[in-house]
């Protein structure tokens, strides 16, 4: 993760084109149609025969520094509150350890536990901890070598243990977090090109892959720079498990990097993650934004910990997975800077009482919604800041995610099917205000203590003939089920 000092991240990748930027308007990779809007309800049109793609069952993460797998206890089995809020998010996810800290660590397998910014120490004990985690919760991991301070024969070592105590659970090794960042991180010379990070990467993949055949890796891991990510894809892509790279709508220290920013669509954020789509599809493999949340640095208290913030968790995960995206990894718990994270969903006091955040409840609703084959609407929201997703799970059970991330206006919803349901129901995601840091909930609870959750408010919402109303007040979210003949 970048620094927010000395660095002016950028949002995103690198700048890309106006010409790309232009076929992003209002239509998101085909599955958004801009209509006019009459007066009355909006009117949403759905589909269901209108199938864009499967979102990946795995396809939500959460993204961790190294060091939070050298505090002990912390992703472990025993740590049950913790396993069950990350259970909440779904059966099959990923995790990711890596970001910047993981370029200064070391593996010693008998050490001393250390979780430090620039001198993170892992062991055996540890990653037998992780193993345990993974164990409980049915995820994946995605591990990042050490390429900034380490050796070949350091990566092979840490590697070998990884392998060992991940089993089947992993998903890939990374080498290197943040590649095209080295010259400015210190790891490398001032000039550190394309070329030469390939050329490191393949060294150590080399040695890894003599002494642990068929491992798999993904990369580039890059921050800004998509045409390290294009070349990656085409240089290594048929030994790649997954393209990745980074997102933050902004830096934490800059001023503007305010809650009404966030709420606003990112204008580069389709075209980055279409370029990246083209580069992964070229190369038939998925691509993975691997770290990532709302603003660099850790976030900004009072607007990466609010109401605001989980709505524009629900919507960015959404435009990910829309865009063709194979997953994201919400950068969670301490950062490189060694703070909790404003941002992350997963409160950490830092005595082993841990919560849900603001955030979480935006990956609890996503969790609700956004699974299945993902389905093409037609919707003109007029003025209203607002967002509509839909998936299907079969073809008698349909979602529709809708996202009112305005200040002040509230919608009226009319959604038209071509399709006969006989229930329908909803589950909000709401808060006192968009600046609350605290009262948020979904379906009308909030998360135990003990980190489960169970809904304690499903609405039924009107159906008549092949349509269904509902009111959607300004600053909060739906999740909308529409089934035949539901069982129970």
């Amino acid at each position: 993760m970048i620094k927010k000092s000395g660095i002016n991240r950028r949002t995103f990748l690198a700048t890309t084109s106006i010409a790309c930027a232009g076929i992003f308007s209002k239509r998101a990779l085909g599955s958004f149609n801009a209509v006019t809007a009459g007066p009355g309800p909006i009117q949403i049109t759905l589909d269901s025969a209108r199938r864009m793609g499967t979102i990946p069952s795995d396809f939500t993460g959460l993204g961790f520094e190294i060091s939070s797998v050298a505090t002990a206890d912390l992703l472990a089995a025993t740590n049950h509150a913790y396993v069950q809020l990350v259970s909440n998010l779904g059966k099959n996810g990923v995790i990711r350890i890596g970001g910047n800290t993981s370029d200064y660590s070391s593996f010693e397998p008998e050490g001393k536990l250390l979780s430090t910014p620039k001198g993170t120490i892992v062991n055996e004990a540890s990653l037998r901890q992780l193993g345990s985690f993974l164990d409980a919760t049915g995820w994946k991991l995605i591990w990042g070598l050490n390429l900034g301070s380490a050796t070949e024969q350091n990566a092979v070592e840490e590697a070998r243990a990884v392998v060992r105590f991940a089993k089947d659970k992993l998903l890939a090794f990374e080498i290197g977090n943040e590649p095209d960042l080295f010259a400015h991180e210190g790891h490398r010379p001032r000039g550190y090109s394309y070329e030469n990070y390939l050329a490191d990467y393949r060294r150590y993949k080399s040695a890894i892959h003599s002494a642990l055949p068929g491992v798999p890796f993904a990369g580039p891991d890059v921050a800004v720079t998509t045409d390290w990510a294009v070349r990656f894809a085409k240089d290594e892509g048929s030994d790649l498990k997954l393209l990745t790279h980074h997102y933050y709508r902004g830096g934490a220290g800059n001023p503007a990097s305010t809650l009404d920013l966030l709420l606003q669509s990112d204008p580069k954020l389709a075209p980055d993650l279409a370029k990246m789509k083209q580069a992964a599809d070229k190369a038939h493999i998925p691509f993975r934004i691997c770290e990532t949340n709302s603003f660099s640095g850790g976030g900004k208290p009072g607007v990466s910990d609010t109401l605001g913030s989980a709505l524009w968790m629900l919507d960015y995960m959404w435009t990910v997975a829309d865009n063709g995206g194979g997953g994201v990894n919400m950068e969670t718990g301490v950062n490189q800077l060694d703070f909790i994270s404003s941002y992350s969903p997963i409160s950490d006091g830092g005595h082993g009482v841990y919560s849900a955040a603001p955030d979480y409840y935006g990956m609890l609703a996503f969790a609700q919604g956004g699974h299945g084959e993902r389905l093409a609407l037609d919707y003109d929201p007029g003025a209203i800041n607002m967002k509509v997703y839909a998936a299907a799970q079969s073809r008698d059970h349909l979602t529709v995610t809708i996202i009112n991330k305005d200040a002040s206006r509230d919608a009226e919803i009319k959604l038209n099917l071509k399709q006969h349901f006989t229930h329908a129901s909803a589950m909000r995601l709401t808060g006192p205000s968009l600046q609350s840091r605290s009262g948020v909930t979904f379906a009308g609870t909030t998360v135990a203590a003990n980190g489960t959750w169970r809904a304690a408010k499903i609405e039924s919402v009107p159906l008549r003939g092949n349509a269904g109303r509902i009111h959607i007040p300004a600053g909060s979210a739906a999740v909308l089920t529409f089934q035949v003949n539901p069982k129970g």
